[in-house]
């Protein structure tokens, strides 16, 4: 692969997208603007066009990273079908992402964790929170769920998702298939999510 087959800003794409399979692979540690250089056939010197050093690949794969996850979840908030159908999908499109991008997920909440008060990073990476938010707000306003701080009902929802592709990452789910653990999971929190006298 030539650098003159990268114009119209396609190296900074294919930086980033090889960053990921590098972080997925090899870890952090393995990650270098020489090493991404090599892999792409590019000179030494054509990723700092992009990228001033290591540490803003790392972000870039960040921001990438929430900004894809970010539109994954408003895409199943927004779909077709009652707001509890919406839910799942919201879960489901959670845990998929989860699973399909495990390192660049683990990746981008220590990048949010450190991130500063007030910060980009930071309000984008509460997005995910917001978008979930908003979803039980709605359901509340039509009695399908329960009354209660929209924002921590959608903590708790989190953490039932997050902790179900944590395990399936871990290879912890046994013979269980992951769509079949997804269902059961949902199921189970949306049935305590329900509004009392809900069926």
């Amino acid at each position: 692969m030539s650098e003159g087959s990268y114009h119209h800003g396609n190296l900074r794409a294919a930086l980033l997208e090889r960053a990921e399979v590098v972080l997925t692979e090899s870890g952090t540690a393995a990650l270098s603007l020489r090493g991404l250089a090599r892999d792409l056939g590019v000179s030494h010197a054509a990723p700092t066009r992009h990228f001033r050093d290591r540490q803003a690949v790392l972000d870039a794969l960040v921001v990438d990273g929430f900004t894809a996850l970010n539109a994954r979840l408003q895409a199943a908030a927004e779909g077709p079908g009652p707001v509890e159908q919406r839910l799942a999908a919201l879960g489901q499109a959670y845990v998929g992402f989860a699973v399909e991008r495990a390192a660049l997920l683990q990746l981008m909440f220590a990048a949010k964790h450190e991130a500063r008060p007030g910060g980009a990073l930071r309000e984008l990476g509460h997005r995910a929170l917001d978008i979930a938010a908003a979803l039980i707000a709605e359901a509340q306003q039509d009695g399908t769920v329960r009354t209660g701080d929209p924002v921590r009902l959608a903590q708790v929802a989190f953490s039932t998702v997050h902790g179900l592709a944590t395990l399936a990452v871990g290879g912890l789910l046994d013979d269980t298939p992951l769509p079949e653990a997804t269902d059961l999971a949902l199921h189970v929190l949306l049935s305590g999510l329900r509004a009392p006298g809900r069926a």
